[in-house]
């Protein structure tokens, strides 16, 4: 089973330790990043791993692997050996590892480190991008007995991370470390197991002396306590969701926590993608059981699938695929989401009487239109390229025009509901506000499907104007446990509703 490595990177000794003290019950190796210390605490690293009394990876990266020890070899395999101090034959004083970099030549450091029963991690960094041989490039790489060999390379791209699944795979089964760094490589940390790693490398990221040590690294908390990263085997069904940037989201926290609560091996994954069909690739590639699908993949992922529903083929958006005998089955749970929430909030049944604006006509405002044409509402669509407001406008027989002067001025006639589908004011220090003409009167009921920040500029302008206000989050965890019953065959265990409600935090639906 994969092992959580949390990565000590404070400059002094004693602040390590103090951090290490606060995260062991996470940890299950910790690395000491000797180049992250300050060039007088380097000296004394010999006595940290009685100290620690952790196994330890001593670790000292050159910048060109995208470490900070700026002096020549000579100096750093000197600091190498003074930690390792080789007339110690207890283990218990010394480093369990020595990661050494693939063209790092040096057998009597080599030899010596492995007679007193320290293991070696032979280390290959591509901090640019990722290899074309990367499977040769596992198989090549200088190892002896029980070394590990260790890649970590940059994921510009979903299909970067997909290259790394399967070279470590094509690799035999010599025991490795691998690593895709950056945002297109969260998977491979928290799904080491999957990917075949023999450990997950962590921070502390709360801790703001103890910066991460490599681009992509999880909250070790995090890693251990929502993702349950320990539990994860072989068998773990794993679910996620995708989507471009995918900065926050709130999912994870959500399904995460069902799923403690409720016993199951199942986990629920980020998976950043800069193309919808990559990550269904790389979905099939790991047997991923269920995704959620966020923006803007609400309408390219529909080619992708196998079965869709009669509300993907009336809306056309999904925001949820789930595996079937004959591939991915596509639904829509943001319309019946949106409806619950929508129907609660103000309080009616239907909307045959109300006059409402929609603000956007992507795949969310597909959703939206969709139910207020059920619901009966006299809708207008505006949108900052117009083309796609007609084009929504056109199948429900609703107004529609553009986010200038004269659509604003249209909203006057529909104006008791107003409904924000874009992502405009998502996410922190975005000032961004879609409608920023328009001038609330105080009677207007507003739903801004954004959920963090929980008052957009859009929504905290329409709350400063006596409007009562709804963000998203609502509409998320009602859609959310459509999804759960799409993903698990099973009713969702409204009894733990209360348990699993949690702050009004970071996403997109």
């Amino acid at each position: 089973m994969a092992k959580i490595c949390l990565c000590l990177t404070a400059k002094t000794l004693d602040r390590n330790l103090e951090i290490l003290g606060k995260y062991r019950k996470h940890a299950d190796i910790a690395e000491l990043r000797v180049d992250c210390l300050a060039p007088d605490e380097r000296l004394q690293i010999r006595n940290f791993p009685q100290q620690a009394d952790i196994p330890l990876i001593l670790t000292i990266r050159r910048t060109v692997d995208g470490g900070h020890f700026e002096g020549g070899e000579g100096a750093r395999i000197n600091l190498m050996a003074r930690g390792l101090a080789f007339a110690d034959a207890d283990r218990r004083r010394n480093f369990a590892y020595l990661d050494i970099e693939d063209d790092l030549n040096v057998p009597s450091l080599e030899e010596a480190t492995r007679t007193f029963g320290t293991r070696i991690i032979r280390s290959y960094h591509n901090i640019k991008g990722t290899d074309s041989n990367l499977a040769e490039k596992i198989r090549s790489m200088p190892h002896s007995g029980d070394d590990i060999v260790k890649v970590s390379v940059t994921a510009n791209s979903i299909t970067d991370t997909i290259a790394l699944l399967r070279a470590g795979k094509r690799s035999g089964k010599q025991e490795k470390i691998l690593i895709a760094m950056g945002r297109y490589g969260i998977c491979s940390r928290i799904l080491a197991e999957q990917f075949g790693s023999f450990l997950c490398y962590t921070s502390a990221l709360t801790e703001t002396d103890s910066p991460a040590a490599a681009p992509g690294q999880i909250d070790i908390k995090e890693l251990a306590e929502l993702y349950r990263f320990r539990n994860i085997t072989a068998a773990t069904k794993v679910y996620g969701i995708t989507g471009y940037p995918l900065n926050v989201t709130a999912s994870p926290q959500f399904f995460n926590t069902v799923f403690r609560l409720e016993s199951m091996d199942a986990v629920y994954v980020p998976f950043p993608a800069n193309a919808v069909g990559g990550c269904i690739e790389l979905a099939n590639a790991l047997n991923v059981f269920g995704l959620s699908v966020t923006v803007p993949y609400k309408e390219s992922v529909i080619p992708f699938l196998a079965e869709q529903s009669p509300e993907v083929d009336s809306i056309g958006a999904c925001n949820t695929v789930s595996r079937g005998p004959e591939g991915w089955t596509g639904a829509n749970t943001d319309a019946g989401g949106f409806s619950d929430s929508l129907l609660e909030f103000t309080g009616r049944k239907n909307l045959k009487r109300a006059r409402v604006t929609v603000i956007g006509a992507g795949g969310a405002a597909r959703a939206v239109a969709s139910e207020l044409r059920r619901l009966g509402a006299k809708t207008l669509i505006l949108n900052r390229t117009i083309l796609k407001a007609r084009e929504l406008a056109a199948l429900y027989d609703f107004a529609w025009g553009s986010l200038d002067s004269q659509g604003i001025e249209m909203m006057g006639k529909y104006n008791d509901i107003i409904i924000q589908t874009t992502s405009a004011g998502m996410g922190e220090n975005n000032p961004t506000d879609p409608a920023a003409l328009y001038r609330f009167n105080g009677k207007e009921e507003v739903m801004d499907l954004i959920y963090h920040p929980a008052l957009t500029p859009f929504l905290k302008r329409a709350a400063d104007s006596g409007c009562r206000v709804q963000n998203g989050y609502d509409m998320l965890i009602r859609q959310a446990r459509y999804q759960y019953t799409l993903f698990t065959g099973k009713e969702f265990p409204e009894h733990l509703l209360p348990r699993i409600k949690f702050e009004n935090s970071d996403g997109e639906g």
